[in-house]
């Protein structure tokens, strides 16, 4: 069940909206879409440590990472728009931890209609 929601909002964040700047993200969606980068993380974590003993060289996260960078922040703006602030706040890394948590705002905003 869990990862279904994982593999749900990972797809939906990465690969349906990979630079969609516009519109609103729930909660859900975008917390489900950070575990799914987090855990793909770590497994390249593992692959480069193994691959940095045995051949010398760490490429496979530096391309992942790059890889989801643009997605990554495209998915916090539009959290951000669901609350309805403008997603520059996202520069503000202590507010923006306050902000990413906080509920969604009801109905529509300046953003678009609410996403269910």
């Amino acid at each position: 069940m869990a990862l279904n929601k994982i593999i749900t909002a990972y797809k939906k964040a990465v690969f349906e909206n990979y630079a969609n700047f516009k519109g609103r993200s729930p909660v859900g969606d975008y917390w489900w879409f950070f575990l799914g980068n987090f855990i793909l993380s770590l497994g390249f974590s593992v692959v480069d440590n193994l691959t940095a003993r045995l051949l010398g060289f760490v490429i496979f996260g530096t391309i992942y990472s790059l890889a989801v960078l643009v997605p990554g922040i495209a998915a916090g703006v539009r959290r951000l728009h669901d609350m309805g602030k403008c997603g520059w706040w996202l520069l503000a890394p202590i507010y923006n931890i306050y902000l990413l948590i906080q509920s969604s705002q009801s109905g529509k905003n300046d953003y678009g209609d609410e996403v269910k």
